[in-house]
């Protein structure tokens, strides 16, 4: 990675997480009252989509907006699954109104969510430690740049990760199968392959992938522009687990969420907007 870049994207990073959904200190916590005991996984049942909090449809599907941007709400969670960066948030936003007008209520099972229907029930799982909860979105949020979701105090403390205030996550949506009753069903995409090259992995690293390809001349493309603009840890390796051999460029091991964010930014920076969080 550009070292002459790196600080500075470092003390933008800092910046930012100041804001709501990073930067949490135990002030957002509980402090010094007592912790109630924690409760149990949301347990997912079909409920209507939300009066509120679910935008208005002009045209182009429900759409709210905040801070200037506007957001498109997804018409169905189904297939949903998505990695990258939660954060949490809690005794500051304890008691007050969600998006879909209930109680938020930090020591609850829930989260918020840009885009998802609400209310949706899915399933987080921290990347770092393998550990899940099962939360219920009915609100909206995170609106801090690289944050896929909003986890409550008790949520994010089920899966260690308060003290951190961040963690790199898999969120997959339950979805019900008409056939299966009230029997949620969780869907999720198909599993990456393993690495069949260097480096050589372990079971709990995470990598990022930033293309894949037919042609292996694509591949040496996409890795040399890489490589010329500052960012020396990306490889390719070849897929052959459909079929046909498919040139996966991949950057890491990546360590934690402030090497995500950094390398995030410089990729966006480089044009290259739809990177995808793998584990190995």
């Amino acid at each position: 990675m550009r070292r002459n870049t790196l600080w500075l994207v470092l003390f933008a990073i800092a910046i930012t997480l100041t804001g709501c959904g990073g930067g949490k200190t135990k002030r957002d916590g509980p402090g010094s009252a007592r912790i109630p005991d924690l409760p149990g996984d949301a347990v997912p049942r079909r409920e209507p989509r939300s009066k509120y909090g679910n935008g208005r449809d002009l045209g182009n599907g429900p759409q709210y907006e905040v801070l200037n941007k506007t957001y498109t709400v997804m018409p169905s969670s189904a297939g949903y699954q998505e990695r990258g960066v939660a954060s949490w948030y809690g005794n500051k936003f304890h008691g007050n109104l969600t998006s879909n007008r209930e109680t938020y209520d930090m020591y609850a099972m829930t989260a918020a969510h840009k885009t998802l229907p609400l209310p949706t029930y899915v399933r987080v799982r921290n990347l770092s430690n393998d550990k899940s909860v099962v939360v219920r979105v009915n609100d909206r949020g995170p609106f801090v740049h690289n944050r896929i979701i909003d986890l409550s105090y008790a949520a994010a403390l089920k899966l260690d990760m308060v003290k951190n205030g961040t963690s790199l996550v898999e969120v997959t949506a339950h979805n019900f199968d008409e056939s299966q009753g009230d029997r949620p069903t969780s869907v999720r995409k198909p599993a990456q392959p393993p690495l069949t090259s260097t480096p050589t992995v372990t079971s709990s690293q995470l990598f990022v992938q930033v293309g894949a390809f037919g042609e292996r001349s694509n591949a040496a493309r996409r890795l040399a522009f890489l490589s010329g603009s500052g960012i020396d840890n990306a490889f390719v390796f070849e897929d052959k687990s459909s079929g046909t051999t498919l040139y996966r460029v991949r950057i890491g091991p990546v360590a934690d969420v402030i090497q995500y964010d950094v390398l995030v930014e410089e990729l966006e920076g480089l044009g290259i907007t739809d990177p995808y969080l793998i584990t190995e």
